[in-house]
């Protein structure tokens, strides 16, 4: 499977210079190429083919006096700005025949949107020197802060410029059947919640680090002094990336967050299982803000990709599954329940259960896992006796021994 590796970069003011104009090269091309297919749209012309775009837009521009330009940057990052053209329409398209979700059709690229990106392939001739610098053409030799090494030869490497004005190299590289985990026995199934992030059919509770909330303070303060710049000051523009830089430390604790603990929970089991929450309908809920802070979707996907990359199995359990109504210990469905109610008693079995980890019992269950109840903490509850067994048995009389055939003491 193919992985990617983002690594900070640190360029010089020359550097940062160079990056700009590729930025700025890479997105005039997808913006022509955009502008021609639109134009060739609205006439009822044939689409234009990507081949004839690039000796258009790319190969004879480069000749003429408003576009002499694009010579400055490699020609890879204009070509590869072509195909980030193709992807685009191909997802809107395959949106409107319902082979993946809907998506909107293409748009124009603006030079003050805060997130840049170009992306460089083998064919640019990039490198890692010697002394551990990123080679990119006519850029020259990058800052990189390497974390780890990387697990095999790269394919591709895109330089990005993110919202808060930092710098990263994401590398595309493959991995082999080598990083394949031995097999362990622990299966597992998992409760994501926001009283606690997630809640595990082994009893175990992961409590949610609402990040979101412990940096509203800071955030908001931020925000204020941006809301008092003048817009298109230099001051604002300050203030922005103050902001920005404020929004990416809460993403990357929360990315950390998700990183180490779907890494331990695939570690130590054989298989996982979770259930499909609808995230954009609770996002629309008065519990939006909470929902969006835990971060269901970006931990969902990380189990599932280390799952595959580590030799685990992974299942996703339909939403309408009700984990939350079925006793683990009786199997009874005991009916929808309150939020506010944590704990309840079944009322066929008298067992007393944990929402949350009678949830995760059940969603294991449901995914087939070898989970038992045992792991959901239940204590069996006071069952009343039967009727034929209430109550105290009364002293056995002679006449009765003697009316039963025995002999009186």
């Amino acid at each position: 499977m193919q992985l990617r590796y983002s690594f900070r970069l640190y360029p010089g003011a020359g550097q940062r210079m160079a990056l700009a104009r590729a930025f700025g090269c890479a997105r005039v091309v997808y913006n022509d190429a955009l502008r021609a297919r639109e134009t060739a749209r609205s006439e009822g012309m044939p689409f234009p083919k990507t081949g004839d775009l690039s000796k258009q837009l790319i190969t004879e521009a480069k000749s003429t006096p408003q576009r002499a330009w694009l010579a400055e940057v490699s020609a890879v990052v204009l070509q590869q700005s072509l195909r980030d053209l193709d992807t685009a329409y191909r997802n809107f398209f395959d949106g409107l025949k319902g082979k993946r979700p809907r998506m909107g059709a293409p748009r124009y690229k603006s030079k003050r949107d805060t997130r840049q990106a170009v992306r460089f392939t083998a064919n640019a001739r990039w490198s890692i020197t010697p002394g551990q610098k990123l080679r990119l053409p006519k850029i020259g030799d990058v800052k990189v802060k390497w974390s780890r090494t990387l697990p095999s030869v790269p394919s591709t490497v895109t330089v990005v410029k993110d919202s808060a004005g930092r710098y990263f190299a994401s590398f595309v590289v493959k991995t082999d059947a080598s990083e394949v985990l031995p097999e362990v026995a622990p299966e597992l199934g998992i409760d994501l919640g926001l009283g606690h992030f997630a809640v595990l059919s082994d009893g175990t509770k992961v409590d949610s680090p609402r990040f979101l909330r412990r940096a509203e303070k800071r955030l908001k303060k931020a925000q204020r002094a941006l809301s008092r710049k003048e817009k298109g000051s230099s001051n604002r523009n300050k203030a922005r990336i103050k902001v920005a830089r404020a929004h990416a430390k809460v993403a990357d604790a929360r990315r950390e967050f998700h990183h180490q603990l779907s890494t331990r929970l695939i570690r130590e089991n054989q298989a996982v299982a979770v259930e499909d929450l609808a995230v954009k309908g609770l996002a629309r809920t008065r519990l939006a803000k909470s929902v969006l802070d835990a971060g269901w979707s970006a931990f969902v996907g990380m189990l599932e990709y280390k799952a595959a990359r580590y030799g685990r199995t992974f299942i996703r359990i339909g939403r309408f599954e009700p984990t939350s109504q079925v006793c683990s210990w009786c199997g009874v469905k005991d009916g929808p329940k309150p939020l506010h109610v944590r704990e309840w008693t079944c009322q066929a079995c008298g067992a007393v259960l944990d929402r949350d980890i009678n949830a995760a019992v059940n969603v294991a269950k449901a995914a087939g896992l070898a989970v038992s109840a045992c792991g959901a903490q239940v204590r069996p509850g006071l069952v009343p006796a039967p009727r034929s067994e209430a109550g105290t048995h009364p002293k056995p009389s002679p006449i009765r021994w003697e009316q039963a055939g025995i002999p009186g003491l």
